[in-house]
């Protein structure tokens, strides 16, 4: 864990990084203020080498053994599944047969794409990559490769899903596809996510996951049954039991105070109807993996929405309350962070390249 927290430390440059930063005025309601691009590099190099470097930590092991242990060739990979990846490792191969350079390359194009977007949306910049380490889900992507590649392809088309042009959108979730076909599920999310947040398919949606929730049994059954021909069907032999509720209830916080501030949100930021709902759908899924963690897969995709709401939720308190309701999400989620990979999971980072004793 001793990188993952001098990591974490190392993110909060951005301390200094917003207060010498430009306010950009997008529209007569829009404020950003975006740090200085010097300091967004030196964060970005942080999160790049600490996940590109690494050996271990989920699946790692399992992707770097497929590539040194596999020739991959184009027929090897045309009747494969996810052929995007496939073509990624042969192009790597011809480069090199270390599998570390598969385990960077990732890493690389991750997070950059991520930081890019929070970096154009978020109205604080240095608390979505805090939330990003300690809310998990930048220890996700050094677990699920794959699917977090395909959920940080889409994310750059956060400006086609609140423009509302969707061929561009579903271009670049088909493209996403070819990484992880899970990314396909973000068509039919499409115009759902499209409606005024907080609308009657907001309460729709949030009835449909509490129905699923109860009903788990009979919804898991016609969902295994659906997938038994893809290349899914594997997922109905997974068990690994139900998220923690703790999961459910940090997704969940952040969404009640912008529904108890949704008026003065949509006048400060205009366009957060879409982020809002991609952020609330991937509530949902976490949700229902309280019944089985395979859900929590699709949460993969929305999560990232909701490192762009918290960072707009403490401009929605009193101008008095914000730096308090600022250092409480700060404490608030060191404390999840510290529970979640320390006490729950037990986290330890392994790097052929960083170590501190020798």
């Amino acid at each position: 864990m001793t990188f993952l927290w001098i990591n974490l430390f190392s993110i909060y440059i951005f301390f200094f990084g917003r207060y010498f930063g430009n306010t950009v005025i997008t529209n007569i309601s829009t404020v950003s203020i975006k740090p200085k691009k010097m300091l967004t590099f030196i964060a970005l190099v942080s999160l790049v080498l600490l996940s590109g470097l690494r050996n271990n930590i989920g699946d790692t092991f399992a992707y770097m053994h497929s590539y040194e242990t596999n020739d991959y060739t184009w027929d090897s990979i045309k009747n494969g599944k996810d052929i995007g990846f496939g073509i990624l490792q042969i192009l790597l191969q011809k480069i090199s047969e270390d599998p570390q350079i598969l385990v960077f390359t990732t890493a690389l194009i991750t997070n950059v794409l991520v930081v890019f977007v929070l970096y154009r949306y978020s109205r604080m910049f240095e608390l979505s990559l805090y939330i990003y380490i300690t809310g998990g889900l930048f220890l996700v992507t050094m677990n699920g490769i794959r699917q977090t590649l395909a959920a940080a392809i889409i994310f750059t088309a956060t400006k086609f899903l609140i423009e509302g042009n969707w061929k561009s959108y579903f271009l670049v979730v088909v493209f996403a596809s070819f990484f992880h076909q899970s990314a396909l599920i973000l068509i039919p999310i499409y115009f759902i996510v499209r409606s005024k947040a907080w609308s009657k398919a907001t309460v729709v949606l949030i009835a449909l996951a509490i129905i699923i929730v109860l009903g788990f049994n009979q919804f898991s059954t016609l969902l295994f049954s659906a997938i038994q021909d893809t290349q899914y069907s594997d997922y109905q032999n997974v068990n690994e039991g139900g998220a923690n509720i703790l999961r459910v209830a940090v997704n969940a916080g952040p969404l009640l105070i912008a529904f108890l501030g949704r008026d003065k949100l949509r006048r400060i930021f205009p366009n957060s109807d879409s982020i809002i709902n991609m952020a609330l759908i991937g509530c949902v899924f976490m949700l229902i993996s309280t019944q089985n963690w395979i859900f929590a897969r699709f949460w993969i995709y929305f999560n990232l929405y909701q490192l762009i709401v918290i960072s707009w939720i403490v401009k929605l308190f009193r101008e008095k309350d914000e730096k308090l309701i600022y250092y409480a999400i700060l404490v608030l989620y060191f404390i999840y962070y510290y529970y979640e990979n320390v006490i729950s999971l037990g986290i330890f980072y392994k790097s052929d390249y960083l170590n501190l004793i020798p």
